[in-house]
């Protein structure tokens, strides 16, 4: 065997059993739920065979659509929030004194803390009466604009955002700032001497060079934001009355409140799907752009 063979097979050997563990506790999961969407079982008892009936009753009940509307906001407000605001930090504190070192882990902490006490912390600071936002706002002279965050229909599903956003900003931080150290600095050294720098050699020479990890960071916002569950949950079990309402807490409704698994199921395996038409419409779009 040629050493090629030899590195190809070690590379499998290493591979496998990482692929035998995901395939086990990720793919078999959905496998499964999709195979229990075509059953009525309360959780006790035998499952009686449905056949389409659950997934039919998903796409006809009209809070299912709210809801993907409400984590279609999300995902939109994660990309368009989570992703510029990590790599414009990336570039500003990509370099290794004791300041920037410090500003990274400022900006990872969220990530540490339990998803609860950062949803308590949001919920308080949106509280009508003694939420810091609106008192920061009667302090500088705008009382007109307090309001009930988290109970104004209008606007409660962007302030839900909000707090997503900010929790997640430091994993993708980390992933920009390795890119961007990755880079050759050759590249770095010949876009000096031809005159790119700042804002141009951002978009002339760092982006196009990062547009893989910026392609894969839009497929992790996408999947995460469909999973979004904790945060809402705590701050405002999808209400007031569903207004706040994301897929995975109206699977969960769906499924523990009123006993339904096999209506629960189908709707997990809806939102696979969407996850994966929303990651494949995305990809295509930014392969578009990487060749144009």
């Amino acid at each position: 065997m040629t050493n090629a063979g030899r590195l190809r097979s070690f590379m499998v050997a290493c591979l496998v059993p990482g692929l035998a563990v995901y395939a086990l506790f990720a793919i078999v999961p959905i496998v499964w739920s999709a195979y229990y969407g075509f059953f009525d079982w309360s959780g006790i008892g035998d499952p009686k065979f449905a056949g389409w009936r659950n997934y039919v009753s998903v796409i006809q009940e009209p809070l299912f659509w709210r809801a993907l509307k409400n984590n279609i906001i999300v995902v939109f407000a994660s990309i368009l929030g989570q992703l510029p605001i990590a790599l414009v930090l990336a570039l500003l504190v990509n370099r290794n004194t004791w300041f920037f070192r410090a500003v990274r882990s400022a900006v990872f902490m969220p990530m540490v803390l339990s998803t609860v006490v950062v949803a308590l912390i949001w919920k308080y600071i949106y509280h009508p009466q003694i939420g810091v936002l609106n008192y920061a706002l009667k302090l500088i002279g705008l009382e007109s604009w307090t309001m009930p965050w988290l109970s104004d229909p209008d606007i409660n599903m962007y302030a839900v955002a909000m707090p997503i956003i900010w929790a997640n900003i430091g994993p993708y931080l980390i992933i920009f700032i390795s890119a961007i150290q990755n880079l050759p600095s050759e590249v770095d050294e010949a876009a000096r001497l031809d005159g790119a720098v700042g804002l141009r050699k951002l978009v002339l020479v760092t982006l196009p060079m990062i547009w893989d990890t910026i392609k894969v960071t839009v497929i992790m916002c996408i999947a995460g934001s469909l999973k979004a569950f904790d945060l809402v949950f705590v701050m405002t079990h999808g209400g007031p009355a569903h207004t706040t309402e994301l897929l995975a807490t109206y699977m969960y409704n769906s499924t523990f409140a009123v006993y339904r698994y096999g209506y629960g199921s189908a709707i997990s395996t809806l939102i696979v799907l969407v996850s994966a038409v929303l990651i494949v419409f995305s990809q295509l779009l930014m392969n578009r752009r990487s060749s144009s």
